[in-house]
């Protein structure tokens, strides 16, 4: 099997809406399911089981900690904005230390994830356009890191305020 036969998933925009804790525990489940996919996924595109592994962990990161928790966003409906604020203040605060190397391991794995939805038609090309181009700011995100760790007195307030983390 290759990627372009890669077959639809049993997913609906819908199924990963949420307003109570069990149904936010239902499309954590889900989003574990869906990072199942993405690691098949993967592997066909050529990607050892490592590299799938390490891509997929860096998505599960970012899905389930960042969008489905702290956003409370539905994962098959992202909002522009929202990997800015994940790369530019989120992965950053809550990130014991910051690295623009792993920061940009993640956002490549962001990368490849959207590229997977609009493989998958979950996502239009417009979305992933404008996808691609946040994850795509790494000057932006390590300038934020090195900016974040040189920090000091009240300067947090003037760093936050440069990308805000409540969109």
């Amino acid at each position: 099997m290759s990627v372009e036969h890669y077959p639809d998933m049993e997913f609906e925009h819908d199924d990963f809406d949420f307003t109570s804790l069990e149904d936010e525990l239902r499309v954590d489940e889900l989003c574990q399911s869906l990072l199942k996919h993405f690691y098949q996924y993967l592997q066909l595109a050529g990607r050892t089981p490592q590299q799938a592994s390490d891509l997929a962990y860096a998505v599960d990161y970012y899905l389930r900690d960042y969008v489905l928790d702290f956003a409370r966003q539905n994962v098959m409906r992202p909002q522009l904005g929202l990997i800015r604020r994940f790369a530019g203040n989120w992965y950053i605060t809550h990130t014991l230390d910051p690295e623009a190397a792993l920061l940009e391991r993640s956002l490549e794995g962001i990368r490849e994830f959207y590229r997977f939805l609009n493989r998958q038609h979950f996502i239009s090309r417009e979305e992933l356009n404008w996808l691609e181009n946040e994850a795509g700011q790494s000057e932006f995100y390590r300038q934020r890191i090195e900016n974040f760790l040189a920090i000091y007195g009240d300067g947090y307030v003037a760093w936050e305020a440069e990308c805000p983390l409540k969109g």
